[in-house]
């Protein structure tokens, strides 16, 4: 009786993992015909005007991953009938992908069952199902795994789910876990890397910037520290976060030394924009700031000192930035030169010498 059972839960887990592998697989050949409902979108950073969209309307404004399928050992193969792409998994196979995340212990099928919902995620009706199965808690325990591979994996799944705002609501229980994991992760690891575009997702509107405010000292030192990769999306948190008022205080008051040279004509564009971005940004919420904030509130090396304060070397820097090669990058150096010249409004005590 109880090998009966036993073999009928065998089944039952090969038939799952046969389902992880074909969808996951099937996904491949449908993301190259071009054949994409609904997607990842290339993220827009700053929207803090996005608001509460409902269903999707998130989607133009985070970052995009392409997830692709692992094609695991051929033992785990089986003959069961499989959709043609993610897009077509019901949510009685998600259900079965859910429980097989939850009941095995092996890293490679947890793997591969967190690309399958991933893939599948990138499809907005299947983001309500999975959440409606409670699989955001399921695929939340993964970020505490030892595995680095399956935490990875759990977080690109829960990028791809971010994109709706009720599930937003759900997630936003591990930010604090996972604003800590990215200093504890390896530098520049594609494990960083994706716990640092579950915040550019959870930032695209304000309403989780407060549990975000800790890791701010993190950022700015991964923005120092990091490869290309890393800084851009480093930066694309930060210019989230700028875009809000309420962080204005928070951000001027973080050490950033090394901030600076970032403005410079040698910069990748990405990041120079970006950088540019933040500025201007934070300048921009200086106009709607109450009471009058002075340089002697913050130290030498505090962001407001190095964009808001008497830095001569920041002035030169915007001034040398103006020859810049690119418009878009000459637009944004001028919009903040203006802003620390000629806006009587401006209640600061720093001006563009």
């Amino acid at each position: 009786m109880g090998e009966a059972r036993g073999a009928a839960r065998a089944g039952a887990v090969a038939a799952a993992a046969g389902l992880v592998l074909g969808a996951g697989a099937c996904y491949c050949v449908y993301r190259l015909t071009g054949n994409r409902r609904a997607g990842a979108a290339a993220g827009t950073e700053g929207a803090a005007s996005a608001g509460s969209a409902p269903g999707g309307g998130l989607l133009p404004q985070v970052s995009g991953l392409s997830s692709l399928a692992w094609r695991g050992p051929s033992s785990l193969r089986s003959d069961t009938d499989l959709p043609k792409s993610p897009s077509n998994l019901d949510a009685n196979h998600l259900q079965k992908l859910i429980h097989l995340l939850e009941s095995t212990d092996d890293p490679l099928i947890q793997e591969q069952a967190l690309v399958t919902l991933s893939n599948s995620a990138a499809f907005s009706v299947n983001q309500d199902i999975i959440r409606n199965l409670d699989g955001l808690s399921v695929i939340g325990k993964m970020l505490s795994n030892s595995i680095p591979k399956v935490k990875e994996k759990a977080l690109n799944t829960l990028n791809n789910l971010s994109m709706n705002v009720k599930n937003q609501e759900e997630i936003k229980v591990y930010i604090l876990q996972v604003c800590k994991e990215i200093e504890l992760s390896p530098l520049n690891s594609d494990l960083q890397l994706a716990e640092l575009r579950l915040l550019t997702n959870m930032s695209v509107t304000n309403d989780y910037h407060h549990m975000m405010t800790d890791a701010i000292p993190c950022l700015l030192r991964l923005l120092s520290e990091g490869n290309e990769r890393t800084q851009i999306q480093v930066l694309k948190v930060l210019v989230n976060l700028s875009a809000n008022p309420a962080m204005t205080r928070h951000l001027f008051n973080v050490q950033a030394p090394s901030l600076l040279s970032l403005f410079d004509n040698c910069i990748n564009k990405d990041i120079l924009l970006r950088a540019l971005t933040f500025a201007a940004n934070l300048n921009e919420n200086m106009k709607n700031e109450e009471g009058i904030i002075t340089q002697d509130q913050y130290s030498e090396d505090s962001i407001f000192s190095l964009l808001c304060g008497h830095s001569t070397q920041y002035a030169k820097k915007l001034i040398c930035l103006l020859h810049h090669h690119d418009t878009e990058v000459k637009e944004q150096v001028a919009k903040i030169i203006t802003q620390l010249r000629g806006d009587t409004k401006t209640k600061y005590s720093g001006k563009l010498q």
